[in-house]
């Protein structure tokens, strides 16, 4: 009996190291290399849609490469999806796309962005309100700021960042530029996405719990299966099923 209650101990003992080990190596990897996100808005439509999950890569970006390249490391470029600290609020998770990189001039005239004097080609943009505000001082925000802005000059370890979704994004014509420090890493690729409107982050448990029975109830039905292991590519704008991959744009 002695020799049988060791041999459960042993085997029990091996299950919980074995568990412990693979919690360690779930929290490295969450911490330091990849990281789930919830897209909750449709400020980066139409590439990013509410209710895609995304996972985030955040190794990327670094001084050089490591391990004889096998690790990618490289600096935040123009164009990358984000995935940062909102800076006013920083327990909360944004996603955007670089548009202004550490010494440059970013502007806004009738919608078109332009940096250090030059407009920017953008085809994953979409304008959903046709309406182009004057440069008016008295118009209150979010109005004064979305169509005319600017010059503005990025300051060095920060990056301005906005939403494909112009005309319904809160971005750094608002609030002020991403300082490097609170970018958490590259929106890679998208693993599930499901058709609904996820309860806003301070509503109550039962918001919650009614989102999760809906998924479990719809979730054949609403579940975008195209857009599954969709990679999120910054250079083109290209939504599966409806956009040609041929008639892709590209951005500098």
């Amino acid at each position: 009996m002695a020799v049988d209650e060791t041999n459960k101990k042993s085997t029990i003992r091996e299950y919980y190291e074995a568990l412990l080990i693979a919690v360690i190596f779930v929290n490295f990897a969450r911490i330091f290399a990849f990281q789930a996100f919830k897209i909750p808005t449709g400020s980066m439509e139409d590439n990013l849609k509410v209710g895609d999950h995304i996972i985030v890569n955040k190794f990327i970006y670094g001084p050089g490469t490591t391990l004889g390249g096998m690790l990618p490391l490289r600096e935040i470029r123009r164009g990358d999806i984000i995935v940062f600290r909102y800076p006013l609020q920083p327990d909360t998770d944004f996603v955007k796309r670089v548009i202004g990189l550490p010494g440059d001039t970013v502007e806004v005239h009738d919608k078109v962005v332009s940096v250090n004097g030059k407009p920017l080609a953008e085809p994953y943009v979409i304008h959903v309100d046709p309406t182009i505000y004057p440069p008016r001082p008295q118009l209150p925000e979010p109005y004064r700021s979305r169509d005319q802005f600017g010059p503005y000059f990025v300051p060095e370890g920060q990056y301005f960042a906005m939403g494909d979704n112009r005309d319904r994004s809160s971005d750094s014509r608002y609030w002020g530029t991403v300082p490097r420090s609170m970018i958490k890493g590259k929106a890679f690729m998208v693993y599930w996405s499901f058709e609904g409107t996820p309860p806003s982050p301070d509503a109550p448990s039962s918001a919650r719990i009614k989102e999760l029975a809906g998924v479990v109830v719809h979730f054949f039905t609403k579940t975008r299966w195209e857009r599954t292991f969709f990679i999120v590519d910054s250079k083109y704008h290209f939504t599966p099923g409806l956009t040609p991959e041929g008639e892709a744009g590209e951005s500098p």
